[in-house]
């Protein structure tokens, strides 16, 4: 889980000019002339049919150009160029191409990210009855299962933060600090659809991706073979929370709430997706939706540190890695992306058997 920490679109500029014309020319008119033309209201634009929306969670400075956050690579690619289209309630305008793919930045964080969505989804700009999603950015993962610089896409998206937690002190020594709350059940945890996790798989498990010496020489720190292990794509459960944990007691008490409500193996934390999933479950289904994180940090210390120091290191003392991973997610999703549009008659009434 990462610290890290507009205007009209032409075609509603286009309308609001026919549209002042129009009142224009009937306040110009006799009141009593049998010549003076009707108004007529002006044709609303149809709405973007979405077949692919990408949500990030923030960018570090501009789209393109600079240092990259989460966003500036599928920018790069689907949206340069492309007009923002302002969406009342969402943080960031919204980007679409000609064949269908929009994104947008939604914000960090649970309120922030699923607020954004909300406003998008409900927007009558566009047409979401068919779209797919990739919740898409970087994240943690602990070292006994997985690397800097993996790309995982989820299989469950699990709730953290939905229970009762206390201090491992107020506790019988060795026991869980954790009880899930009781009516939660629906909007606590989510599998995703396996037959899209399946094809996700199918055309990214491959990809050539990228690596640094800095990230080659900080896993070295780390005793656990996942750890060392070289950038992946993998899958396994997203862990969804606004608190951005450390350490090795967190770590294995969100390994036990994925195991004791049925997921998979805990891999990623990261902190919007099961909030973004539960608007898009309310709205249209999640069938259609994908998670897809890159590890840039690991959730505990190495041995030789404490989770304090890992927490705050020193200078120098910082996973590498960062710019390669978020270059990573993009490389792994844009073959996602990019096969769902070129085969569009065979994705648009649903996924296709893998």
């Amino acid at each position: 889980m990462m610290f890290f920490h507009r205007p009209f679109s032409s075609s509603c500029v286009r309308w609001l000019s026919a549209c002042g014309a129009a009142l224009l020319v009937a306040a110009c008119a006799s009141p009593g002339s049998s010549t003076a033309p009707t108004a007529r209201p002006a044709a609303t634009a149809a709405p973007i049919k979405v077949k692919v929306f990408v949500a990030a969670m923030f960018e570090i400075g501009q789209n393109t150009g600079d240092r990259a956050g989460e966003f500036q690579h599928w920018y790069e690619r689907y949206w340069k160029g492309a007009a923002p289209m302002a969406v009342p309630g969402a943080l960031q305008p919204v980007y679409c191409n000609a064949d269908g793919v929009c994104g947008a930045v939604l914000g960090m964080g649970k309120v922030n990210s699923s607020s954004s969505m909300q406003a998008i989804l409900l927007n009558p700009q566009f047409d979401f009855s068919q779209a797919y999603y990739v919740i898409s950015g970087v994240a943690g993962t602990p070292p006994a299962r997985g690397t800097i610089g993996e790309v995982s896409w989820a299989t469950w998206l699990v709730d953290y933060d939905l229970g009762h937690r206390w201090a491992p002190e107020e506790n019988k020594p060795g026991e869980p600090t954790f009880m899930p709350r009781k009516g939660y059940e629906e909007y606590r945890r989510f599998k995703l659809n396996p037959d899209l996790v399946g094809w996700a798989m199918k055309l990214s498990s491959d990809t050539p991706l990228k690596d640094s010496d800095s990230a080659r020489k900080y896993r070295l720190r780390y005793p656990d073979a996942a750890a060392r292990r070289a950038p992946f794509v993998g899958t396994g459960t997203h862990m969804t929370g606004d608190t951005f944990f450390h350490g090795p007691g967190m770590s294995k008490q969100a390994q036990y709430i994925a195991r004791l409500y049925g997921a998979d193996d805990y891999v990623i934390t990261e902190m919007e997706a099961a909030a973004i999933a539960l608007v898009i479950k309310r709205t249209h289904g999640t069938d259609r939706v994908m998670s897809l994180r890159g590890a840039v940090n690991f959730d505990q210390g190495n041995p030789k540190e404490s989770t304090l120091q890992h927490l705050d290191p020193a200078p120098g003392e910082t996973a590498g890695g960062f710019a390669e991973t978020v270059e990573n997610i993009a490389l792994v999703g844009t073959r996602v992306v990019d096969h769902i549009v070129a085969h569009w008659p065979q994705w648009q009434a649903g996924v296709p058997k893998p």
